[in-house]
């Protein structure tokens, strides 16, 4: 029997087709015949104790004109998939948390949902590369204004970000003396009611901001180079960033041992760490990019590999796969 396959992401209108990793998902899973379901956030529900989803039957094709179809949408179980690919854009706010309830509750029903909800909401993207010091530049997470300071006092060049951004949104880049410290951390902590990170500005991001895929803990070989314009210090595609491939260094492959077994433990089959020169500064649970680029510049099989690894997991007994399989719910 065909394998069912649903997602939940963002508006398929609205994609970029030559960039889109979600959307090279589903084109490896539908090569092999999986039979593919749409869903936004919004379509999730629960009724009855029971995780439900409003989905729309989809096929996807590699037409940059006319790239996907919709069936009708209609109310049913998550348990009818086999497995969901939860690929929501950040950020990772209490809608977000919500829906991880609710895609948890299908793990339980047997679903394999990947990347795991809890460790979804678990894993925070910028937090949880510091739980890595060994790979990580020094780094402060606070709402301490004068903390916050300090940090640029004692490391003189520092980046500022939010906890829960994407595509460079709010990157502060400081040195000391800069007059606007203060605006900006008022801006970016809310007045001190918002906890952020700072990071130690890595000079290698002239050099780009490598993004390298692990799927079920197993790095590509090659990393996407996300090269910043001129003047820029963001090595975001979203902020105009040139994607540049390269064959992984040997640190990014140290860098991805360290990680790997740990993602793998967590039930993140999907990541993307980002390394500045050789240093982990982020690993992307929602939805990791850059498969597209890697595809298309070095044949990149990833897609492929995730594809295989969910088809081993469901061979094992849904019973097995359950993520509360081994707690007593209330």
């Amino acid at each position: 029997m065909s394998i069912r396959l649903a997602i939940v992401m963002d508006p398929l209108a609205g994609i970029n087709f030559e960039k889109d990793t979600s959307l090279a998902l589903l084109l490896a899973a539908q090569r092999r015949g999986w039979h593919l379901f749409y869903m936004e956030q919004g379509d999730l529900f629960q009724e009855k104790g029971c995780a439900m989803g409003d989905m729309a039957p989809l096929q996807v094709r590699p037409d940059s004109g006319d790239w996907f179809s919709l069936g009708p949408r209609e109310a049913r179980k998550l348990a009818d998939m086999d497995t969901i690919l939860m690929r929501k854009d950040p950020p990772v706010d209490r809608e977000f948390l919500y829906s991880t309830y609710i895609l948890e509750q299908a793990e339980r029903e047997g679903v394999l949902v990947v990347n795991r909800a809890a460790s979804l909401r678990d894993c925070n993207e910028k937090h949880f590369a510091t739980l890595f010091p060994e790979c990580s530049p020094p780094s402060l997470i606070s709402r301490n204004m004068n903390r916050l300071r300090d940090f640029l006092h004692k490391e003189n060049d520092v980046v500022y970000k939010p906890l829960d951004g994407m595509g460079g949104a709010s990157v502060f880049r400081v040195r000391k003396g800069d007059p606007n410290l203060g605006v900006i951390l008022e801006t970016l902590t809310n007045h001190g009611q918002r906890q952020i990170i700072a990071q130690v500005f890595i000079p290698d991001i002239t050099r780009g901001d490598k993004r390298i895929l692990l799927v079920d803990g197993e790095p590509s070989p090659w990393a996407l180079a996300r090269v910043p314009q001129k003047g820029e210090h963001r090595g975001n595609l979203a902020a105009g960033a040139l994607g540049v491939s390269q064959p992984l260094s040997e640190r990014d492959l140290w860098i991805s041992r360290q990680v790997g077994p740990v993602v793998r433990e967590k039930g993140l089959l999907f990541v993307g760490l980002d390394v500045i020169g050789d240093w982990l500064t982020e690993v992307n649970v929602t939805s990791p990019t850059g498969l597209r680029q890697l595809e298309q510049e070095r044949d990149d099989d990833s897609a492929e590999r995730l594809m295989d690894v969910i088809a081993a997991q469901l061979k094992r007994p849904r019973r097995h796969r359950e993520a509360g399989a081994e707690r007593k719910i209330p």
